[in-house]
């Protein structure tokens, strides 16, 4: 007990001579608030992209791409293998039709509003099933784009990122000018980072010919997908891999998620160690400034133990300050920031 009793009153007294140090004292704990805040903030980035994208997984819609392929763009299917999986059991179907989409994905660049620099873009071709099939689209401005026309629809963060996907403008991609007659929500999920027009004109204009590259199938129930799964993977005309929406949109973002937290790890390890370095001179400074206050304890009886106890327990205190600074900080920038600087799902 007389050993607790000097760690406190040792510890009151350091406490009490902070604002004696307040600039060491406001240098350390500001390093460590300013920490706290960039690695609360990439794994908040890391963490939103991944619900944004798996927000909008379902499990009744299945994706069926080439057996091997991990991505869309690394995947092939051909016009026969797109009507094998449509005609598969357990898809849904409305007036006799399959509501499944046959799509082709290509990746173009597109002047960002803000810089004028060009940014990758997912252009998407897709069928009249799409909008059924992801079940969450709607258009916003404009209208659907027609079948057999040069005509897109862009989702509303493109269209909000990037130039000339207005309503009425039309945007020159590749070799083939595009009339932008719609805007559309999908709910805040990948989608609307896309630009959409029909599958078949895509084909034409990147001369893919008949090919396709992922089936978006909606099933009649989430059971029915094991039974859809092995009608596909056990016939022998198709070599093809079938997943759940929501499993490949986890998979997919994983990848990106590993990275953006990898990154920040790095990131925030290099600012602890500033932060660590700061601290340690702050306590240095702290000490060395109390040295005849130390002498005269330690002249009073006071242990050694009790001494260097108050030292860290005051570091500590310090540290912690920074901390709650620092999340509260992120916490109030994501809460308050304007709405374009947020994740659609924010």
């Amino acid at each position: 007990m007389n050993w607790l009793s000097q760690i406190a009153a040792v510890t009151w007294f350091g406490v009490c001579t902070i604002p004696r140090r307040k600039g060491s004292a406001i240098v350390a704990t500001a390093g460590i608030a300013g920490v706290v805040v960039v690695f609360v903030g990439v794994l908040s980035i890391a963490q939103g992209f991944r619900r944004a994208v798996t927000s909008t997984g379902r499990d009744d819609i299945a994706i069926v791409l080439r057996e091997g392929a991990n991505n869309e763009m690394s995947s092939g299917l051909g016009r026969d293998g797109a009507r094998i999986v449509k005609d598969a059991p357990g898809v849904a179907r409305e007036n006799g039709a399959a509501v499944a989409s046959a799509e082709l994905f290509v990746i173009i660049d597109v002047p960002k509003r803000s810089t004028g620099t060009d940014a990758n873009v997912p252009f998407r071709g897709v069928e009249a099933a799409a909008p059924t099939v992801r079940g969450d689209v709607k258009i916003t401005q404009g209208r659907m784009f027609e079948p057999g026309r040069n005509e897109v629809i862009a989702g509303m963060a493109a269209a909000r990122e990037f130039a000339g996907l207005d309503v009425g403008k039309t945007i020159k991609l590749g070799k083939t000018e595009w009339n932008v007659v719609g805007v559309f929500s999908a709910g805040g999920g990948v989608a609307e980072s896309e630009l959409w027009t029909d599958t078949t004109v895509l084909q034409q204009a990147y001369q893919r010919g008949d090919s396709y590259q992922s089936v978006y199938a909606q099933l009649v129930s989430p059971d029915k997908f094991q039974e859809f799964k092995d009608a596909l993977t056990s016939n022998p005309q198709i070599k093809v891999k079938v997943v759940r929406q929501a499993e490949f949109y986890a998979d997919q973002s994983t990848m990106t998620t590993n990275f953006i937290t990898g990154i920040g790890t790095v990131i925030a390890l290099m600012m602890a160690l500033g932060a660590l370095l700061g601290a340690l001179n702050t306590m240095y400074n702290a000490v060395a400034s109390r040295g005849r206050e130390i002498a005269t304890l330690r002249a009073l009886g006071f242990g050694a133990a009790p001494v260097v106890c108050s030292v860290l327990i005051e570091s500590l205190a310090l540290a912690l300050t920074g901390g709650v600074i620092g999340g509260l900080g992120e916490d109030f920038s994501r809460r308050f920031a304007p709405r374009g600087c947020q994740s659609p799902r924010d």
